[in-house]
């Protein structure tokens, strides 16, 4: 295979940038990061090797780091980064940079997406956004999502043509000095968001299905957050749950919407588990 793309998603929409993009790229093949985080080392022989994830306070999630950690890029000749973010602050390239300089190795190139926002708290231990469904209306998804469409097109010929992109990298000490802090202590750090189902819950299990890191437990019918497993952030449990009977203790409490790609189901989101 010359074209591999690994990919991170909680409620799709890196799931669907990655898929956009291999329609794209006719010998691009996907794999999905969380298949492959109980190996110790991941081989690969592609000559051209992408990362597709969204962006958690900033930073690659943490499964995303651990993967990076363990691939073998020996035979890679192309790297390049897709990230997705709702707009804000994006410093993820520069810690991927970082661990690529220690494998002697370097990004070819980043691209960073403007897309749906899939959490109205992210780990914030204030109140959370309580009009952030009601942003999300129709006509602004499918505003977002021509514009995804075409920087897809503009990336697919840096990709396939191997350009730099920016032509003058992504060197910035201070940035790079900030997003490692950052990083080391959210790798050692574990916030935990305070999810709970209420009475409308229907044991339909999506929940336990759709949770990457397998936090979730169906116990008694009900979902337990297991304490000794750590979470992913994704949102994928709250956002995929067909009942909203999933919500955050104190911090958002509605049932006024949830949000995932329209285009991701629960299977495609729950398959990222399998080897």
């Amino acid at each position: 295979m010359s074209t591999v793309i690994y990919y991170f998603s909680g409620t799709g929409n890196s799931l669907h940038v990655a898929r956009e993009l291999q329609n794209r790229i006719p010998d691009a093949y996907l794999i999905p990061i969380v298949s492959l985080l109980s190996q110790d080392v991941v081989k690969t022989k592609a000559k051209t090797v992408g990362f597709v994830f969204p962006i958690y306070i900033t930073l690659a999630p943490v499964p995303v780091r651990k993967f990076m950690k363990k691939l073998d890029i020996t035979s890679t000749e192309y790297i390049f980064t897709i990230i997705t973010r709702a707009g804000t602050l994006c410093l993820a390239h520069y810690y991927v940079e970082s661990i690529l300089k220690k494998k002697g190795r370097s990004l070819d190139s980043h691209f960073i997406l403007n897309m749906a926002n899939n959490s109205p708290t992210g780990i914030k231990p204030t109140q959370g956004d309580q009009n952030w469904i009601n942003e999300l209306t129709k006509e602004k998804i499918a505003e977002m999502e021509y514009a995804v469409q075409h920087q897809l097109d503009l990336i697919q010929k840096i990709i396939t043509n191997k350009e730099k992109y920016p032509e003058k990298g992504f060197s910035h000490p201070l940035k790079t000095f900030f997003t490692n802090l950052l990083s080391c202590i959210t790798d050692n750090i574990h916030t935990e968001i305070k999810f709970y189902s209420d009475e409308t819950c229907n044991n339909c299990r999506i929940c336990e299905k759709v949770c990457l890191s397998g936090k979730i437990k169906i116990d008694y019918r009900k979902p337990v957050w297991q304490k000794n497993v750590h979470c992913f952030y994704c949102y994928a449990c709250f956002n995929f749950c067909p009942e909203q009977a999933i919500l955050v203790k104190k911090i958002y409490t509605l049932k006024n919407g949830r949000y995932s790609h329209p285009e991701i189901t629960v299977q495609d989101i729950a398959g990222q588990k399998q080897v």
